[in-house]
């Protein structure tokens, strides 16, 4: 790859406020003129000229201070990632969505996969499509199935293996059927949107 960009607040489990990153192959570090520029980015931060001169290689892209707090909290959530055999967590990944896509194409039909159905097209998340999905997701997370809504009507679950099994993806298919087949979703509490869904 020439550039890639990720975040490590999800699934690298850095949780809330954790640094994106930035990879720029090195052929090409050298001749990117950064969009954002800041001063810790700069070829001499600590000298403090009037005009901006990139830093060498990576250290052109750096913006600002880092968060050293987060940076702390990330790195004992990185530590997790040294014991883990990335074939076997992905194995269960696709494991658990598999179980996951079943029971719920089993037991809700009126909800539609939205995601690949073939797991090699997929990541670590599951969207389904229903009409009401702002209103059923916000009945879901108040009985402790967190997921997130995109509109207009998608509803994306995310599985990560490290501490997430079938009894948990069971749990939560049983709340996701209760409040279906019931219509628990159906109030207008649930279908006030707020800014973060």
């Amino acid at each position: 790859a020439d550039f890639a960009v990720g975040c490590t607040y999800k699934y690298l489990n850095g949780g809330p406020g954790s640094p994106g990153f930035i990879y720029v192959a090195p052929h090409l570090i050298d001749n990117i003129e950064p969009t954002l520029s800041g001063w810790l980015g700069h070829a001499a931060p600590f000298a403090f000229a009037q005009g901006y001169e990139p830093g060498n290689g990576i250290d052109r892209m750096r913006v600002g201070t880092p968060p050293v707090l987060a940076l702390a909290s990330l790195e004992a959530a990185l530590d997790v990632w040294d014991m883990v055999d990335m074939a076997e967590l992905r194995a269960q990944s696709i494991a658990l969505s598999q179980l996951f896509i079943a029971e719920i194409e089993n037991k809700c039909p009126m909800l539609k996969l939205g995601s690949p159905r073939d797991p090699n097209k997929r990541g670590s998340q599951v969207a389904f499509h229903f009409q009401e999905g702002y209103a059923a997701m916000q009945a879901l997370i108040e009985r402790g199935v967190i997921g997130d809504f995109r509109a207009p009507d998608t509803m994306r679950f995310g599985f990560t293996p490290l501490y997430i099994d079938q009894q948990d993806i069971r749990a939560a298919t049983d709340i996701i059927t209760d409040v279906m087949q019931n219509r628990l979703w159906d109030t207008d509490a649930y279908k006030i949107r707020a800014a973060v869904t």
